[in-house]
């Protein structure tokens, strides 16, 4: 009975009634896409740790079954990964990607390095790999385009039996193992922790902005429940009729933003992180996950609805003669206080899971006080108010502070991310480097010899440099002039001169360095991205909601004779007031969040990102604003109040 008289009620709401109800859909299909974006990004990163683990050996405790070592080589400024294995045994396990374990002298070649060593010079880089034997299947690599390349060698060959350096940027010396499982490595490791405090800075806007969809035209909805309790519905029955219609709406708008989600994945698996794109399939969670979403989202959308059913349950008549509610309490922003007092605590400790948490609640403290301090702000409109469209805004701001509140919610969160942020955006290296000189490390007796077959090896390939040995590395000089081609020609030359090592430069042996800071940069613009999707998907949705929920209110003013003008002004006033107060506020309390982890000085980078965060959220809610002003000159056009 509940469920069919909710379905005659959604049909027969007529077309604005029908206009709440999209606008709910479409904003609960804005945050489930976005939240699996950023669910689906922490399993995306543990893919990719899954996938590289193999090439981080772990020592064999008994038998082994092979010898592993890992170093890095460069080509064009990028990296390419170099696998060294020996089978110890005929039973040696075959490596992820490759359909055996490479024989000694055997090369195989990601697809990415294959396509690159054909396209430049031999002499520049197929040089260092000849012959390869096969290509390497998509379980062996972190991205599409990651260069990687697996050599095959003799267990007493020397690039399995020399050491090498202990620095994990570099590579990793032999080890004998019992299996290719390996572990996690470091950087993998890393990478997953800012993930986790990414899809905080991201899920929990987006919650609330779920939770407040369930609220949308929720004006309209309190006045059709209350009715029917005071025509003698019960109060199961207008909780039931809430949840079944919160529910029928955000499960279709779920559905709408997971197949929006599958439409935009090949896009966002373009994203460059970690030195490069993704599989498509990376940026998918797993069934399990993706059925809890299902699930979750519309329970989540019809809980948020009955918890706004208290003042029609309990007082339907006060509903139906729009009674303003009572005042919220100092005590939500008590929490908030208590929240940020554990914050510079946090920097005593490295745990990320409690970082993250305390994050989070500062986060849902901050949208706990939004409707408190909005009520503020609107009396102090109100009293001091010298035109009517201020008035007007002051007094709507105290009647309904939550309504307000989730017009500029989306953009004070996104205020906090920023804040937050704009302390952490790293600055760049100090670019000091010399990228015309390469250094090989060499054992400390053998540097004389070394340096001599090095030029030897570099006259032969016609390129002039200076070599000069040094303690326990040559050092070859090129000229700071020396273009990227010559400077392969030289790795190339020099492959292989010292088992084991790659030539490098300065600026090769910052490139870890250089990525993760790019990473950092890129991240903190999916973030904010990721922030500003929602803050004007919900400015723009919650501005119509908003005319919806008043239009009655609006045609009484119209009747009065209040021009269509003022009654626009105090439309963006209510709107303006606020979010300048709360997004300064948020802003504010994203930086002390941020404040423990700082390191250094703020860069300009952080300043920039804030100015610009700033800027394109007044300009979104404004422009937000402005597309639903056809919408109240609509609803003002006949002004003669009609019955919902």
């Amino acid at each position: 009975m509940n469920l069919d008289l909710t379905w005659r009620l959604l049909k027969g709401a007529g077309r604005k009634g029908l206009l709440g109800t999209w606008l709910t859909l479409g904003a609960v299909a804005v945050s489930t896409a976005l939240l699996l974006f950023a669910v689906a990004a922490n399993f995306a990163f543990e893919a990719r740790a899954d996938r590289s683990a193999w090439r981080n050996p772990v020592a064999a405790k008994g038998e082994a079954v092979a010898i592993e070592a890992a170093r890095h080589d460069y080509v064009r400024d990028k990296e390419i990964t170099v696998i060294d294995l020996a089978a110890l045994g005929a039973d040696a396990p075959a490596p992820p990607g490759m359909a055996r374990f490479p024989a000694p002298g055997e090369v195989w070649l990601s697809p990415a390095l294959k396509e690159l060593a054909g396209q430049l010079p031999a002499e520049q880089l197929a040089g260092r790999f000849p012959s390869p034997k096969g290509v390497l299947g998509e379980e062996a690599l972190l991205y599409p385009g990651e260069l990687v390349a697996v050599v095959g060698h003799k267990p007493d060959a020397p690039e399995l039996t020399r050491p090498r350096s202990d620095d994990w940027i570099v590579g990793y010396s032999p080890v004998k193992v019992a299996s290719l499982a390996g572990e996690p490595m470091d950087d993998a490791e890393a990478y997953q922790v800012l993930a986790l405090i990414a899809s905080v800075l991201m899920v929990v806007p987006l919650l609330v902005f779920g939770g407040a969809a369930a609220r949308l035209t929720v004006a309209r909805r309190d006045q059709r429940l209350a009715t029917l309790r005071l025509v003698g519905a019960t109060p199961g029955q207008v909780v039931g009729m809430t949840v079944a219609e919160a529910v029928i709406v955000a499960f279709a708008g779920a559905i709408t933003g997971t197949l929006a989600y599958a439409l935009a994945a090949p896009l966002l698996a373009g994203i460059q992180i970690g030195g490069g794109a993704w599989f498509v399939s990376d940026l998918w969670p797993s069934p399990l996950v993706l059925g809890g979403l299902l699930v979750a989202v519309p329970l989540l959308v019809g809980l948020s609805a009955v918890v706004g059913l208290r003042r029609v349950v309990v007082s339907p008549l006060g509903v139906a003669k729009r009674e303003t509610p009572p005042a919220m309490r100092f005590i939500r922003v008590v929490v908030l206080l208590a929240v940020l007092a554990a914050v510079p605590f946090l920097s005593r400790g490295s745990a990320v899971g409690p970082i993250a948490v305390v994050i989070g609640l500062a986060f849902l403290c901050v949208n706990l006080v939004g409707p408190w301090v909005v009520g503020i702000i609107g009396r102090v409109t109100a009293k001091q108010a010298r035109r009517p469209a201020r008035l007007l805004a002051g007094r709507r701001l105290v009647d309904d502070p939550r309504s307000a509140w989730r017009t500029v919610s989306g953009v004070a969160m996104t205020g906090f991310v920023a804040g937050f942020l704009c302390l952490l955006s790293p600055g760049a290296l100090s670019g000091s480097a010399n990228a015309g000189q390469l250094q090989v490390a060499v054992p400390a007796d053998q540097t004389a010899t070394v340096a001599e077959q090095a030029r030897t090896r570099l006259k032969a390939a016609g390129i002039t440099a200076t070599v000069k040995p040094a303690k326990k590395l040559v050092a070859v000089a090129l000229g700071t002039s020396a273009d990227p081609a010559t400077l392969d020609r030289a790795r190339t030359a020099l492959a292989g001169l010292v088992p084991g090592h790659t030539p490098t430069t300065e600026v090769d042996d910052e490139h870890f360095g250089v990525q993760i800071l790019a990473d950092v940069r890129a991240g903190t613009v999916v973030v904010l991205s990721v922030s500003f999707l929602v803050a004007i998907a919900s400015a723009g949705i919650t501005a119509a909601s908003s005319i919806l929920d008043r239009r009655q209110t609006y045609g009484l003013l119209r009747l009065a004779g209040t021009p269509l003008e003022v009654l626009d002004k105090a439309r963006r006033a209510e709107t303006l007031i606020p979010l300048t107060v709360m997004g300064g506020g948020a802003i504010l309390v994203g930086a002390f969040c941020a404040a423990p982890f700082m390191i250094g000085a703020v860069n300009a980078t952080g300043v920039i990102t804030l100015v610009l965060c700033v800027g394109l959220g007044f300009a979104g809610v404004i422009a937000a604003g402005a597309l639903s002003r056809p919408l109240l000159q609509s609803v003002t056009t006949d002004p003669a109040p009609r019955p919902d």
